[in-house]
């Protein structure tokens, strides 16, 4: 049987701004989206049955049709019905590496990687636009996770605007295991307490959200300026996340008096990462984080921004 074995990586946010509500009751958002090198694996296997099958070595991911990798082949199954009868049904093996419920969209880069593996399998020639499209139909992040790297994401955060690709710079990474952050619960408390001070016209977030691509942290992007990249993170939902979950808070100051360049959550939490000088630097400041919070829970990650989303790694 044909099959695809795929490196999906995982992405942080450098910046979250959250601009006003959608009638479709998501939030009008602004973010830079960044690839990094912390990376599932995904197989799809092509089957002898007219079946969708998942598998996971994690035991928190849903090996049902609930798992969004399950979805992205349901999905490529109903837009593409004469592929999928010719070619039947599709196996698909995720090797977990990516923390779960982290605010990493270890999901989102899975279902991406689904729909390039199918996309290969059936032999459907789609573009990265295609698959983009497709991708929005999953989830907000699915777009971005297709091709990676950096860039601007409006609207919902479904529509993508590239900038150049940042590489080699190192980050650690933290997140305690057992904890997890609801992301509709931050949206939804962001919206209770901040909700007077939305956007509600048109104009004035297109204008907001134009303004991003001139706006310092993209300067510091196109100068590939680590140290003011660092300098100039955001994220509105810290606002909300921070005073709620105090081992998120801790993580964010244990980090930032490491010495690291810059630190902030990324997403809607609770993972929690610190942008270094290098790899070195890195390394210490995992190593200094571990000794100041000895805790079990806390897993701990070194690794660096990426140029590149999806990835093939081998085909048989």
């Amino acid at each position: 049987m044909r099959s695809y074995t795929l490196i999906a990586p995982a992405k942080i946010n450098l910046h979250l701004e959250i601009l006003g509500a959608r009638a479709d009751g998501y939030h009008e958002l602004v973010m830079i989206l960044q690839s990094i090198d912390l990376s599932d694996e995904i197989s799809v296997q092509a089957s002898d049955r007219q079946a969708i099958r998942v598998r996971c070595d994690h035991p928190e991911v849903p090996a049902d049709k609930s798992n969004i990798a399950y979805k992205a082949a349901n999905l490529m199954a109903t837009e593409f019905p004469a592929a999928f009868a010719k070619y039947g049904g599709v196996d698909i093996t995720i090797n977990k590496r990516i923390p779960v419920a982290a605010g990493l969209a270890g999901g989102s880069t899975n279902a991406a990687a689904v729909l390039v593996g199918i996309d290969l399998l059936w032999n459907l020639g789609l573009t990265q636009s295609e698959l983009e499209e497709l991708g929005a139909q999953l989830g907000s992040d699915v777009p971005f996770c297709v091709g990676g790297g950096t860039a601007i994401a409006t609207g919902r955060g479904e529509q993508l605007s590239a900038l150049p690709s940042l590489n080699n710079i190192y980050i650690v990474l933290a997140k305690y295991r057992s904890l997890a952050v609801s992301t509709p619960w931050a949206y939804k408390s962001y919206r209770e307490q901040f909700g007077d001070s939305y956007l509600n016209d048109i104009h004035s977030l297109s204008e907001r959200a134009a303004a991003i691509h001139s706006g310092p942290i993209v300067k510091a992007i196109l100068n590939k300026d680590a140290t003011e990249i660092a300098q100039k993170l955001h994220n509105d939902l810290e606002r909300v996340v921070l005073p709620e979950y105090p081992q998120v808070l801790q993580l964010r100051e244990t980090f930032a008096s490491a010495g690291v360049l810059g630190t902030m959550m990324s997403g809607s939490g609770p993972s929690v990462f610190a942008i270094c000088e290098s790899q070195q630097q890195a390394e210490q400041v995992k190593l200094r984080v571990r000794e100041t919070i000895p805790d079990e829970d806390l897993e701990l990650f070194v690794t660096r921004m990426t140029s590149h989303g999806i990835q093939i790694a081998s085909s048989v």
